[in-house]
C-alpha cells in the first residue's frame, strides 16, 4: 500500500473530528490492451487533436474546457471558473448519515477505492472511525468531489482499513421498467424443486479460484504469434442432446452439475427420444434419507425373505416327512392285508397203495 500512488488528498469530517487521508485506488485493471494499426505495411495509427477552424493539430497546452449549448454554441469553462464552486467537499469527505449496509442497492456501485490515513496524527481518528463502523454494522454515507464534481460514497471496513466505493446518485438509476418479461408465465413447484436440487447440486465457490480465462487465452495467442508459432486452437464445444423443455433442461443441468463434481448420477428407468432425462430429488438432504430408508427397505425385506424362505423350507421339509411316514405306514398296512387275505394252502393228498 505505500508503493500505491494517491490519486486526492482530503479529509473525512465525521462530526467534529476531521481525519486527514489519501484516497488511493483499491483495483487494478489486468486486461490486454491492442494498438491500432495498419494492416498493410503494420505502421501504428495514432490520433491527433485538430482544431476545425484553422484545421492543425494543436498541443495539449492549447486546449480548454467548454460547455456546449443546445444550439451548438460553446460555452469556454476556464479552470479559475471551476475552483470557485461553492463545494464545500471540494478537499473533504463529509459523511452524511450511517445505515445497515443493505439499504444501498448494488446498482449505485461505483469504483472502489482505499483510504489510508494521512500520517501519525490521523492514526487515532481513523481507528476510532474503524471500529465504530465494525461495532455498528452499518455504513457510512458521504459526500465528496473528485475529478470536477461531486459524488456520492458508502464507507466500510474491510480488514484493517477503511474502503470507499463511489455511489451514483439515485436518479442515475435507471428503473427497470420494460425488462421483466411481458406475458403470464406460471412455474410450478416441481420446476421448482429441480431449480432448487440444482442450486444444491452446483454449491458454493470460493471467489478467490476465479480467474479471467479469456486473459490466459489470449495471453497464450500472443506468445505463441511472438515465437512465430501458430496459435493455439479451441476445442470443439460438445454437442449436448436437444432439450425438449423445461423440465428436461433443469434435469439434464443437475445431471450435468453432478457429474462435474464426480458424483454419481441416478439413473433413470425410462429415456426420452432426443435427451435422457434423470428424475432426481428436490433436495440434497431428502435424497440421502430417501436412499436411507430404501437401504433400510431392502435389508428389512431381505430379512423377512429369508426368514420366510427358511420357514417355508422347514416347513416343506416337515410336510414331506410326514407325508414319507405316512405312505411308508400305508405300504406296511398294505403288506399285512394283503397277508391275512391270502388263502392256505391245501395239504397235498396222499395216494392209497393197493
Amino acid at each position: 500500500m505505500l508503493h500505491v500512488r494517491s490519486i486526492w488528498n482530503g479529509a473525512i469530517s465525521f462530526g467534529l473530528v476531521s481525519i486527514p487521508i489519501k484516497l488511493v485506488n483499491a483495483t487494478e485493471s489486468h486486461s490486454i490492451s491492442f494498438r491500432q494499426i495498419h494492416v498493410e505495411d503494420g505502421g501504428r495509427i495514432r490520433y491527433r487533436k485538430v482544431c476545425e477552424l484553422e484545421e492543425k493539430e494543436v498541443s495539449g497546452a492549447e486546449i480548454g474546457k467548454a460547455y456546449e449549448d443546445a444550439d451548438g454554441s460553446m460555452i469556454p469553462i476556464t479552470d479559475e471558473d471551476l475552483s470557485h464552486l461553492p463545494l464545500p467537499t471540494a478537499r473533504t469527505i463529509e459523511i452524511v448519515a450511517f445505515v445497515p449496509a443493505d439499504r444501498i442497492d448494488p446498482l449505485q456501485m461505483d469504483a472502489a477505492y482505499y483510504l489510508a490515513a494521512g500520517g501519525a496524527p490521523a492514526a487515532k481518528p481513523y481507528t476510532l472511525l474503524r471500529e465504530a463502523l465494525k461495532r455498528s454494522n452499518k455504513v457510512a454515507v458521504a459526500k465528496f468531489a473528485l475529478r470536477g464534481k461531486e459524488r456520492l460514497g458508502m464507507l466500510r471496513v474491510v480488514g484493517d482499513a477503511i474502503a470507499m466505493h463511489g455511489l451514483l446518485w439515485p436518479d442515475e438509476v435507471r428503473a427497470p421498467e420494460g425488462v421483466a418479461p411481458d406475458t403470464n408465465v406460471t412455474v410450478n413447484d416441481k420446476e421448482l424443486d429441480l431449480a432448487d436440487a440444482l442450486m444444491d447440486t452446483l454449491g458454493e465457490i470460493d471467489i478467490e479460484e476465479l480467474h479471467d480465462e479469456y486473459r490466459e487465452a489470449l495471453e497464450e495467442v500472443v506468445a505463441a504469434k511472438a515465437a512465430g508459432e501458430a496459435p493455439p486452437q479451441s476445442p470443439e464445444p460438445a454437442r449436448g442432446g436437444k432439450v425438449l423443455d423445461l423440465m428436461a433442461a433443469l434435469e439434464k443441468s443437475v445431471k450435468a452439475a453432478k457429474e462435474s463434481r464426480g458424483e454419481e448420477a441416478a439413473e433413470e428407468d425410462g429415456s426420452q427420444e432426443d435427451a435422457e432425462v434423470t428424475h432426481l430429488p428436490a433436495r440434497k438432504r431428502t435424497a440421502k434419507k430417501t436412499a436411507a430408508k430404501k437401504s433400510t427397505g431392502k435389508k428389512t425385506a431381505a430379512k423377512k425373505t429369508t426368514a420366510s424362505s427358511s420357514s417355508s423350507a422347514k416347513k416343506t421339509a416337515s410336510k414331506s416327512s410326514q407325508s414319507t411316514k405316512k405312505t411308508a405306514a400305508k405300504k406296511s398296512t398294505a403288506k399285512k392285508t394283503t397277508t391275512k387275505q391270502q388263502p392256505a394252502k391245501k395239504p397235498a393228498s396222499r395216494k392209497r397203495s393197493a
